[in-house]
């Protein structure tokens, strides 16, 4: 039995940061719990649809991550010199991201998802002198390499042909990290050293390269004690995203190795009956994904608490959690779903945690540590409760990034006087609890009112037929009319209803004044919704009441 006693006060004031000089994330990941002798312990297991199980120890992941840093070494390049990393989720992900750091290089994780040209684009934005990719992705940026002859060096996970190019050096990550017998001490990185760099989903325009410190990985403790719940013994956390997002490469990479924790990972296609039988099979107790997983688990599975006996924790970040997908997973499992809120710039620093009751819609508390202020941001005063302000943080705030790369005006315009302005606004109620209402720019003013978008999904993800929905502006003549765009679970559904919903459930000028039906949403490549894409041309059917 793990023992999930609540030791931690609810106010968590005792709170103390402790940050060393010296501090390096690739090290603190793998090595550290080789010190604690803990070597042989799994570290990763990688349950792909076609390749099969795989896994790595403490031990083996210190020794590849040292070799792949001695790889790194070996090129000589320029310190802090960029390490571009394009690969599914497999064991070599953590190898090449963590060994990169180890090396005193800055890791860039990407998606899979990504085109020959966005690749090119961030490789060249990035200025990466390594790329780390696999077969598939090799073969689309093959035909035009001569655009990438700024690389030293190309390594290729799972290589399936001739890796020989008339412009780049082209080696196979396996067998080079193989070939390394011998490896020299890693360079000493301090904790406010560059360590990675992330770029935004690209919302608008080009994405943004983020840079985090190696400081970063303490940054995140407060989300291990308070988010996660993690137990005094072993977990085992099995996470349905992919590593590239920064949502993922936090709480289902390097959270857990720094912590000693075996992570279960997955590489195919989506099947909610697949994270079941994982979590069986693996003994998973710990469960990490996005609202959209949940709901397709309670609907298109008949799971419950019985199958997946060992679990006893849930996360959720990404998007909004509806009312519903909490109310049936905690009725059907027997277990609550655990929300937290994070951006690029400082991954998650509000969360729901099992210190104090979840009030559905409510984004919960600021973590221990993090401290947070609502401000008005065109006096710059703080606001009283239950008014909106946009949420700032303190700039020495270990999760804090270090700046927008390349882009020192970006940088300045979102740092004042020793804080942060997020962009994202919220509220606290009575009690408290944080009401998340999301970016500036989803904010919707509508006949002199200020409406939120998450505020009113919230109550239409509510609705027994609607899958999925979007609340956006529409522009009608001299106004701006609230409309919903619904992702509807039966075609019979009627948009007239709909509207009649939204009037019974919500305040009148919140209360969408149409409703439309869709088959689809624009998304970005971690499959947020792009609100500034959708318009009628999507619609099938829309609501004629007025």
């Amino acid at each position: 039995m793990i023992d999930r006693s609540h030791n931690i006060s609810a106010d968590h004031k005792d709170w103390e940061w402790i940050i060393p000089e010296y501090f390096n994330i690739g090290e603190a990941c793998s090595d550290r719990q080789i010190s604690l002798k803990n070597g042989k312990q799994t570290a990763m297991i990688v349950e792909d649809d076609q390749l099969g199980s795989s896994n790595i120890t403490y031990d083996e992941l210190a020794a590849k991550t040292n070799q792949f840093a001695e790889i790194i070494k070996n090129l000589k390049l320029e310190k802090q010199s960029r390490v571009l990393v394009r690969l599914p989720n497999c064991l070599h992900y953590p190898i090449a991201f963590l060994g990169a750091m180890k090396a005193g290089s800055i890791a860039v994780p990407t998606s899979t998802l990504l085109t020959a040209t966005e690749v090119i684009y961030l490789a060249k934005d990035s200025e990466a002198a390594v790329l780390v990719t696999d077969h598939e992705t090799w073969k689309s940026l093959e035909p035009i390499a001569e655009e990438l002859t700024f690389l030293k060096a190309v390594f290729i996970h799972q290589a399936s042909h001739d890796l020989s190019s008339d412009y780049l050096d082209v080696k196979d990550l396996g067998i080079e990290i193989d070939k390394i017998e011998v490896c020299t001490p890693n360079p000493a990185t301090k904790s406010d050293d560059p360590a990675y760099l992330v770029y935004t989903s690209g919302t608008t325009g080009y994405p943004k390269g983020v840079l985090h410190a190696h400081r970063a990985l303490l940054g995140r403790n407060p989300a291990s004690k308070y988010w996660f719940n993690f137990s005094a013994v072993h977990d085992r956390i099995l996470h349905t995203g992919k590593f590239n997002w920064t949502y993922v490469l936090g709480s289902g990479l390097m959270d857990p190795l720094y912590l000693g924790k075996t992570v279960i990972v997955y590489e195919g296609k989506n099947n909610p009956n697949q994270w079941v039988d994982l979590i069986h099979k693996h003994n998973a107790t710990i469960f990490i994904a996005v609202p959209t997983i949940y709901r397709q688990i309670l609907q298109k599975t008949q799971s419950t608490k019985e199958d997946v006996p060992s679990l006893l924790h849930c996360m959720s970040a990404g998007e909004h959690l509806s009312d519903e997908v909490f109310e049936r997973w905690s009725s059907r499992f027997g277990l609550d779903i655990y929300e937290a809120v994070g951006m690029s710039e400082f991954s998650y620093y509000i969360s729901q945690s099992v210190h104090r009751p979840i009030r559905p819609g409510s984004a919960g508390f600021p973590q221990p540590g993090h401290k947070i202020k609502l401000i008005n941001p065109e006096t710059l005063e703080e606001i009283k409760a239950g008014e909106e302000g946009m949420i700032c943080v303190p700039e020495d705030d270990p999760g804090l990034f270090l700046e927008y790369w390349h882009l020192p005006e970006e940088t300045a315009k979102y740092k004042h006087n020793g804080w942060f302005f997020t962009g994202d606004y919220a509220r606290y109620d009575s009690d408290g609890y944080l009401w998340f209402l999301g970016r500036k720019d989803d904010i919707i003013k509508s006949f002199g009112y200020r409406v939120s978008p998450y505020e009113i999904e919230r109550v239409f993800k509510a609705h027994p037929q609607v899958n999925d929905c979007a609340v956006i502006g529409e522009v009608s003549g001299d106004k701006v009319l609230v409309v919903v765009y619904v992702l509807a679970s039966e075609s019979s559904i009627n948009p007239d209803d709909l509207v009649e919903y939204g009037r019974a459930n919500l305040a009148s000028y919140k209360a969408p004044k149409v409703v439309y039906i869709t088959n689809h949403f624009p998304r970005t490549k971690n499959g947020k919704i792009l609100r500034k894409d959708i318009n009628r041309s999507t619609a099938t059917a829309f609501s004629t009441i007025r």
